[in-house]
């Protein structure tokens, strides 16, 4: 029944395109069961990024304060630099080691003898000359900036969709990303390596047989065309920084991505129903006479409770040394008896996925304690914690525990199950709207804290702050003024209603940006994009805004509208997770 529902909320769009919904449950119950995506898939293939246009000659590089004219491959590589000159990228050693080791390697063997030092290079031509063009873009007419929309159009509609099985799907990102310098994430080891363009050569595309194949740029030719019905992906390429493979995908908004993200919800709220039995088997592994089932035990304890990864999330060829639950060392924890007034505290430090820092110090049971400390007896830092356990042990055992189940799931679980508990405690039906999005907000930062979803302050922080506290101090000028206005206006009462109105509604209007600023504050250093559309359940958070009378978009962008339109047709008031 709760399948067929979902079938029935995301067939509306699939009415508007002529097919029933006896021929839609057909279609998707043969997915199901044979195992088969899709019949008929045609698209065009993607949109490229456009080639290199060399500076103009009144734009020059200085090498050692001389001028130095570039070939054609290392100035398009010094313009990557000079765009980023003023971001705090382009002062750290490994990326500017990684940059200049990459950039010697489209110099000529000339500019190589030359360019030796990255220090005695000058970019601020360059830099001042895109800066220059950014602002132009920023000021073009309307006429221009018109022009520019119906292009953007007209190769939406030509390369942004496909046909899947008779629909009409949109594509998510038919444009490849153009070449670049690497940034990543934390202090990502790759950080400032060439990002090199994407050719034609490198494309492999996917649709099928019977369909009319995309045609590669003239004179070019794409390195495989395949006919893969059971992958969902239409062009794939490998990247040359990490080795992975990047794809171009249908629009979270399609129709089997909809089913997947539904699916990936109904898995977690499976754990929900076994995750008390699944707990106190774990607990009674923490007593075995086997060690390999003592430290599976552990490391699913630290899964479920902290929400880390099992640790298999390195791409082939990544250096970093980042780690997971199965792949902790013992230079990665130190065990306090007592810390703070707690008992029993383990203190995490390792990089995580992306080169994030973890760092937590946080109290667990007794047994748990001692079975770290028998873990650690007799080893050296660099000893893995967990020497009788890998990924491929946890994650069978996983699978024997509950169908589907992976420690992403408990992430999913953890994540989904902390939002509705918090937005339980935290939010007011009598509060206002920006005082229900604050709470919401903090409920989502209880998740990305949960989940480690950290970023670095945003650049402009300091100085946005400063511009709302500037209106909220204009604000409360004009409250004041207004209190003032009400006091003296005592005879005539149509006026004194004027002024009662005035001062209200400079009190909400204050009030809203004494909100947005704490919200600003909290959210400084916690990124909650990444729980809100890959690890919340959106049926909470839909069937909070009907419970609240917030309106939806005040939650999700268009974007994510388009992502959960099937959260937002299915959630009453009333869901739970």
């Amino acid at each position: 029944m709760k399948k067929l529902k979902l079938y029935c909320v995301i067939i509306g769009n699939a009415l508007n395109r002529r097919q029933s919904l006896f021929s839609f449950i057909i279609a998707t119950k043969e997915r199901y069961t044979d195992g088969v995506k899709w019949k008929f898939l045609e698209h065009k293939g993607p949109v490229f990024a456009p080639p290199y246009e060399p500076l103009p000659s009144n734009v020059k590089f200085y090498y050692d304060g001389k001028h130095m004219k570039l070939s054609p491959q290392a100035e398009e590589v010094a313009t990557f630099f000079a765009k980023m000159l003023d971001h705090e990228y382009t002062t750290k050693d490994i990326f500017r080691k990684n940059f200049f080791k990459d950039w010697k390697k489209e110099m000529t063997s000339e500019e190589r003898s030359k360019i030796t030092d990255l220090k005695k290079c000058n970019f601020t031509e360059m830099s001042d000359y895109f800066k220059a063009q950014a602002e132009a873009r920023k000021s073009k007419t309307k006429e221009d900036k018109l022009k520019i929309k119906e292009e953007n159009e007209r190769m939406l509609q030509e390369y942004g969709f496909c046909v899947m099985d008779n629909h009409k799907e949109r594509i998510a990102n038919f444009r490849i990303e153009p070449p670049g310098l690497f940034r990543g994430r934390g202090d990502h080891p790759k950080m400032g390596m060439l990002k090199r363009r994407i050719r034609p050569e490198d494309i492999i595309i996917n649709c099928s047989k019977d369909s009319k194949h995309p045609v590669p740029p003239p004179g070019r030719k794409w390195k495989e065309v395949r006919h893969d019905n059971k992958v969902t992906w239409l062009v794939s390429w490998t990247e040359n920084i990490q080795g992975s493979i990047k794809y171009i995908m249908l629009n979270p908004s399609s129709r089997i991505k909809g089913e997947k993200d539904w699916q990936k919800y109904e898995t977690a709220r499976r754990l929900k129903k076994c995750v008390d039995r699944i707990r106190n088997q774990y607990r009674e592994d923490w007593k075995s006479k086997e060690m390999r089932i003592r430290q599976r035990a552990v490391a699913l304890y630290f899964i479920d409770k902290l929400a880390l990864r099992a640790g298999n999330e390195k791409e082939e060829g990544e250096t970093a040394d980042t780690v997971g639950c199965c792949s902790l060392r013992v230079e990665h924890i130190k065990l306090y008896p007592e810390n703070d007034g707690q008992e029993f505290v383990v203190e995490f430090d390792f990089l995580g996925k992306d080169s994030i820092r973890y760092y937590n110090k946080v109290p667990v049971e007794k047994r748990v304690f001692k079975n770290l400390q028998l873990f650690m007896e007799n080893k050296e830092p660099d000893d893995d914690l967990f020497d009788r356990l890998n990924t491929s042990i946890l994650n069978k055992h996983l699978q024997e525990l509950m169908d589907g189940l992976t420690a992403k799931v408990f992430r999913t679980y953890n994540a989904s199950i902390t939002l509705q508990q918090q937005l339980k405690e935290l939010t007011n039906v009598e509060e206002n709207i920006p005082a229900k999005i604050l709470s919401y907000n903090r409920a989502n930062r209880a998740v990305a804290i949960l989940c480690n979803h950290q970023r670095a302050p945003p650049k402009t922080f300091e100085k946005s702050m400063q511009n709302l506290q500037t209106k909220i101090d204009a604000k409360r000028d004009q409250l004041a003024d207004a209190k003032r206005e009400l006091k003296s206006a005592k005879a005539d009462a149509k006026v004194r209603r004027d002024e009662k109105s005035k001062k209200y509604r400079i009190e909400e209007q204050l009030m809203k940006l004494e909100v947005q600023a704490t919200d600003r504050e909290e959210n400084k250093q916690i990124a909650l994009g990444t729980s809100k559309l890959n690890y919340l359940d959106p049926r909470i958070s839909v069937a909070w805004c009907k419970k609240m009378g917030i309106p939806i978009e005040k939650i999700y962008n268009k974007t994510q509208r388009e992502k959960f339109a099937w959260a937002i047709d299915m959630a009453e008031e009333d869901y739970e997770f």
